[in-house]
C-alpha cells in the first residue's frame, strides 16, 4: 500500500504535512483499561483549557481553519476535525467511548491537538491518496447508507474513487470506518511544517509506541511533505 499526497494540494497548502502510522495485525476487540485512562485524562484537558477560551481561537486550531480558508472551505461551517471534537468537549456535551482503537486515536489527537484519522486499510481500493476530487468521485457520510457523488476540486482523502474524508479533514466515510474487527489500519496526523510539525510528530511517535505496548502491533511510521510527496507500506 501506497500513502500519496498529490502535487497539487502542495500547490495549494504549501506548508501542509502528514505524520503517518501504519498498523498491522491489531486485536480491537478487548478493552484496555490503559486506554480508557488516557482518553479520560485528554478530555479533562481539553475542558480545562477552553474553559475560558474558544477553540475556534486556540493558536492550534488556527492554522487548520486558515487552511481551510485558502481551499475556499468555510470553517465555521465545516470545522476540521480536531476542532469539531475539541469543540464538543469543551461544552462538557460528553464524549462516548467507541473501541480501544478509536479511543486511542481520539486520545492523541485532543493531547496534540491535531486531526488524526483511522482507516481500515483491508476495505480500501487500492492506494490512499490526498487529492482534488474527480467528477463521479462516491461517499458514504458515516453512519448513512445514501451515496453522495462529489464534484470536482474538493480537498478529499480517498482510495481509487472511494472517498475516505471530504473537505480533507472534516468528515469520514462510513467505508473503512474503524471496527472490533479491524485489523490493518493506517493512521494519518496532518499539520504544518513551521507551525505544529513538532506536534505532529509527537502525536505519531506515541501513537506508535502504544500500539507496540497495548495491542503487541507490527508498527510502521513515516512522514510526507512537499520534499518527500508519497511512501509505501509492507
Amino acid at each position: 500500500m501506497k500513502f500519496i499526497v498529490e502535487q497539487k494540494v502542495f500547490d495549494q497548502l504549501e506548508d501542509v504535512c502528514f505524520g503517518v502510522v501504519f498498523a498491522k495485525d491489531i486485536n480491537n476487540r478487548t478493552n484496555i483499561n490503559q486506554v480508557s485512562q488516557l482518553l479520560t485524562s485528554s478530555i479533562q484537558q481539553i475542558e480545562a483549557q477552553f474553559a475560558s477560551q474558544k477553540v475556534k481561537e486556540a493558536e492550534k486550531i488556527m492554522p487548520y481553519r486558515q487552511a481551510y480558508s485558502k481551499l475556499g472551505i468555510n470553517p465555521n461551517k465545516f470545522m476540521s476535525s480536531i476542532e469539531a471534537l475539541a469543540s464538543r468537549i469543551s461544552k462538557k456535551k460528553g464524549f462516548p467511548e467507541i473501541n480501544p482503537i478509536v479511543d486511542l486515536g481520539n486520545a492523541i489527537s485532543l493531547k496534540y491537538l491535531v486531526p488524526l484519522g483511522a482507516h481500515d486499510v483491508d476495505s480500501a481500493t487500492g492506494d490512499i491518496v490526498v487529492r482534488f476530487s474527480h467528477m463521479g468521485d462516491k461517499f458514504i457520510p458515516f453512519g448513512e447508507e445514501a451515496v453522495e457523488v462529489l464534484e470536482e476540486g474538493e480537498l478529499i482523502y480517498a482510495a481509487g474513487d472511494q472517498v475516505k474524508t471530504r473537505r480533507w479533514i472534516w468528515r469520514q466515510s462510513e467505508a473503512g470506518k474503524i471496527t472490533e474487527d479491524s485489523r490493518n489500519i493506517f493512521f494519518p496526523i496532518d499539520g504544518f511544517n513551521g507551525k505544529n510539525r513538532d506536534s505532529v510528530i509527537a502525536a505519531r511517535d506515541e501513537l506508535a509506541d502504544l500500539l507496540k505496548s497495548l495491542f503487541c502491533s507490527e508498527v510502521q511510521v513515516g512522514f510526507v511533505d512537499r520534499e518527500n510527496p508519497q511512501l509505501t507500506f509492507k
